[in-house]
């Protein structure tokens, strides 16, 4: 009943179009192939949004996430008196996380990684994929990891946006 009202009041709409595609023989990845095939839509790098985020633990993982990286395993610049009050963006806590033979190995591994599973990504459809990393409180480690995979994915032709979930939230908020 519900499908026949819809089809009545489309049915206007229906007479206009210079395309008409019966979807329901199409799963979506089929659908999503005719479509492009139709009206020229090819599947690239540039199709895919990636969206890289940082976020403290402590305040919860972020929901809209498709893969999430613990990086609390990196020392931790909280317990040096210099880094408290300072951020993964400033240059100094940067350099100091970055000072880590595994914090060096861990952004080459992750970056080969999603640089292998992107195009794989691509292939099945998707048209953007949100990557997450957590530290403890979202301030430090996450957000200079979060920074160097951004840029190395947009050095890579990907189209990248990084937002940094938690950095503003203090130890009690």
């Amino acid at each position: 009943k519900a499908l026949r009202a819809e089809r009545a009041k489309m049915e206007p709409i229906r007479k206009l179009a210079d395309h008409v595609i019966d979807s329901s023989k199409f799963t979506v990845h089929e659908l999503r192939e005719v479509i492009g095939e139709t009206f020229g839509s090819g599947r690239d790098a540039s199709s895919i949004v990636v969206y890289v985020t940082s976020f403290g633990f402590r305040h919860g993982l972020p929901g809209d996430s498709d893969l999430v990286f613990d990086v609390r395993f990196l020392p931790n610049p909280n317990y040096l008196p210099e880094f408290k009050n300072r951020t993964g963006r400033d240059p100094r806590v940067a350099r100091y996380i970055r000072s880590f033979q595994q914090t060096v190995e861990f952004i080459e591994r992750i970056s080969a990684l999603l640089t292998y599973l992107l195009p794989h990504y691509i292939e099945e459809g998707k048209s953007y994929l949100t990557i997450s990393f957590g530290c403890t409180g979202g301030q430090h480690r996450s957000v200079m990891i979060a920074d160097e995979i951004r840029k190395r994915l947009t050095r890579a032709g990907y189209l990248v946006k990084c937002t940094h979930r938690d950095i503003a939230k203090r130890a009690g908020g």
